[in-house]
C-alpha cells in the first residue's frame, strides 16, 4: 500500500517513508491510497483477542513493510505493560445507559487519549528510520492544545536518535496539563510556551516544516524534522483500532448483533480522532452516524451545516482546551477522500483557507458530509451543567471534553429520534481539569494547582491517576515562552 499527499497524489510513499516524514514536503497530509476491508469473520476473530492483539491485526493491514513480529513487539511494549495503562482492557467501554456507552481512552501514562497513539508512534518511527536508511537524527516538532504535548514527550523521552520539542499556547491549557509538560523528564526533550492560541502554535510548526532553508540548515547539523501531531499517519492509524475494539466489546456485551450499526460521538478539535472513526467505517466497520461535538469554537459545526469552512471568527478559551482550535488540520484528509482523491481541488481549498481564512466545498462533498456526519456544539455553561448532571444521575465523573460529547449526543438523539447504540468518547481524565470539574460539582473554593487533585478525590471518592498524583514531587524544568515568530530560534538553539 502506498501513501499519497492530499495536495499531489503523484507522490507515492511507503508506510515507513510516510511515518518518518510526517508531513508531505508540499504541505499536504499523507494518506493511504486505499482502505482494506473488514469482514464479519475478521471482527469475529478480534472479539476474543486482547487490545494489543487487536491493534496488531488492524495495523498490519496498512503497514506492509512492517512484520507481524515487529508490530507485536511494539504493541506489547506500548499497551501490555501494567506500568503504562492502569486498566487491563486499555480502552475499556463503560455502559452508562441502555443505549449509550462511554469509551474511556485516558488510562495511559498521561491520562489522555493521545497515549493510545503516542505509545506506539515512537516504535513505528524508530523502525521507519532503519527501513528508510535514514542516518540523521529526527527532531519531532509538536504543537499542542494540551494533551498531545505531554503524550508525545512521554512517548519519545530518551528514544535513540530522536529529539522532541513541544510548543503550547501559554495561557491555553489547564494548570495540570502545563505542569505535566514543564516537569517532563528526559535528555532529548524540550518544551516552550507560545504567546497566542493553539492555532498560532500549529501554524508556526507547519511554517517550520515548509521552510526549505531551515531544512537545509538542520540537515547540515545532522537532523531532519518530523511530526508527532495527528498530521502524521502514524498517529491516525492506532486511533482506528479503538473504534474497532469498541465494536467488538459491544458484541461481547450483547448490546448489538454482528453487522448492526453503531453511532459514535467524538469531541473534536483537530479532526484526527473522528476521522479515524470515519476511516474505520470506510473499511467496513458498521458505523451509523458520526456525531462531531465541538465547544464554543464551533467552526466544524458550522462547516457541517453549511459546507463553508470559515475560521474568521472570535477564538474562545474554554474549559475544554484540547478543542480550542479554529483550523482543523485533518479535515484536509477527509476532503481528499470525499473529492475522489482530487488533489487539485483540495489544494485549492487549502490555498483559499491560507489567503482568506475560508472556503466552500462542492455540492457533492457537502452531500456526503450530510450523509455521514452530524455536527453540534456545547457552550461553557451547558458543559458545566452536564458534568454535574452525569455525576448526579450516574455517579460517573467526566471531564469537560467528554461532557461536550455527551451533550451533543443527547441533542442529536432528541432531534432525530435515532435510537441506535451510541458510543461517546471520553478523551481525558477528569483529574486533568480539576478546577472546571470541581466548580461544576458546586465547589465554591477550588484549591490552586496540584492541590486540586486531592480536593477532587475528596469530593468524588475517586483516586487521581497515579501519573497525575506524582506531579506533586516533580521539579519544573521548562519555563521559556516566546512569540510565534521566535519559534525557529528555539528549534535552532535546541539543535545547535
Amino acid at each position: 500500500m502506498k501513501y499519497l499527499s492530499t495536495r499531489d497524489k503523484t507522490l507515492r510513499l511507503s508506510a515507513s517513508q510516510a511515518i518518518a516524514q510526517g508531513l508531505s514536503r508540499d504541505g499536504g497530509l499523507l494518506t493511504p491510497e486505499t482502505f482494506p476491508k473488514l469482514t464479519p469473520d475478521f471482527l469475529g476473530e478480534l472479539r476474543g483477542k486482547s487490545y494489543a492483539q487487536r491493534a496488531v491485526a488492524v495495523m498490519k493491514l496498512f503497514l506492509e513493510d512492517f512484520s507481524e513480529e515487529e508490530l507485536t513487539s511494539f504493541t506489547q511494549a506500548g499497551y501490555a505493560s501494567p506500568t503504562k495503562f492502569d486498566d487491563p482492557q486499555v480502552a475499556p467501554l463503560h455502559p452508562l445507559t441502555d443505549q449509550a456507552s462511554c469509551l474511556e481512552l485516558w488510562h495511559g501514562p498521561t491520562s489522555a487519549f493521545k497515549d493510545m497513539a503516542l505509545q506506539i508512534l515512537p516504535h513505528l518511527l524508530s523502525a521507519s528510520l532503519v527501513k528508510t536508511n535514514e542516518d540523521k537524527t529526527v527532531c519531532i516538532l509538536v504543537a499542542t492544545s494540551g494533551d498531545t504535548g505531554k503524550a508525545a514527550l512521554e512517548g519519545f523521552k530518551d528514544v535513540d536518535r530522536t529529539k522532541i520539542l513541544v510548543f503550547y499556547p501559554k495561557d491555553g491549557v489547564s494548570d495540570v496539563q502545563a505542569l505535566q509538560m514543564k516537569t517532563q523528564q528526559g535528555n532529548n526533550v524540550g518544551v516552550c510556551a507560545v504567546h497566542g492560541n493553539f492555532d498560532d502554535a500549529q501554524t508556526g510548526v507547519k511554517t517550520l516544516f515548509s521552510d526549505e532553508k531551515l531544512r537545509a540548515d538542520l540537515a547540515g547539523r545532522g537532523y531532519f524534522l518530523s511530526s508527532a501531531n495527528s498530521i502524521n499517519w502514524g498517529r491516525i492509524l492506532p486511533q482506528l483500532v479503538y473504534y474497532i475494539s469498541a465494536y467488538c466489546d459491544l458484541l461481547n456485551l450483547g448490546r448489538i448483533q454482528m453487522g448492526e450499526q453503531v453511532n459514535y460521538c467524538v469531541p473534536t478539535g483537530n479532526f484526527g480522532n473522528i476521522l479515524a472513526c470515519w476511516y474505520a467505517g470506510q473499511m467496513g466497520l458498521p458505523v451509523g452516524k458520526l456525531i462531531c461535538a465541538s465547544n464554543s469554537n464551533n467552526v466544524l459545526t458550522d462547516f457541517l451545516a453549511t459546507g463553508t469552512y470559515d475560521k474568521n471568527r472570535p477564538f474562545h478559551t474554554t474549559m475544554s482546551p484540547s478543542m480550542d482550535i479554529l483550523v482543523s488540520s485533518n479535515l484536509e484528509r477527509l476532503l481528499f477522500a470525499l473529492s475522489g482523491q482530487n488533489d487539485k481541488e483540495v489544494a485549492g481549498y487549502m490555498e483559499q483557507l491560507k489567503e482568506t481564512g475560508r472556503y466552500t466545498v462542492s455540492s457533492a462533498i457537502r452531500a456526503r458530509l450530510a450523509e455521514d456526519f452530524y455536527g453540534g456544539f456545547c457552550d461553557e455553561a451547558k458543559t458545566s451543567q452536564v458534568i454535574a448532571k452525569v455525576w448526579q444521575d450516574h455517579h460517573y465523573l467526566i471531564d469537560p471534553h467528554t461532557a461536550v460529547a455527551y451533550q451533543v449526543m443527547e441533542e442529536y438523539r432528541q432531534k432525530t429520534g435515532d435510537t441506535r447504540q451510541t458510543v461517546f468518547v471520553s478523551t481525558a481524565s477528569p483529574f486533568k481539569f480539576c478546577d472546571s470539574v470541581l466548580h461544576s460539582l458546586g465547589v465554591g473554593q477550588v484549591q490552586e494547582g496540584i492541590a486540586a487533585l486531592d480536593q477532587l478525590t475528596q469530593v468524588s471518592g475517586r483516586p487521581a491517576p497515579a501519573p497525575l498524583a506524582g506531579l506533586k514531587d516533580k521539579a519544573v524544568r521548562f519555563t521559556e515562552s516566546v512569540d510565534k515568530e521566535q519559534m525557529m530560534d528555539v528549534v535552532l538553539a535546541m539543535l545547535k
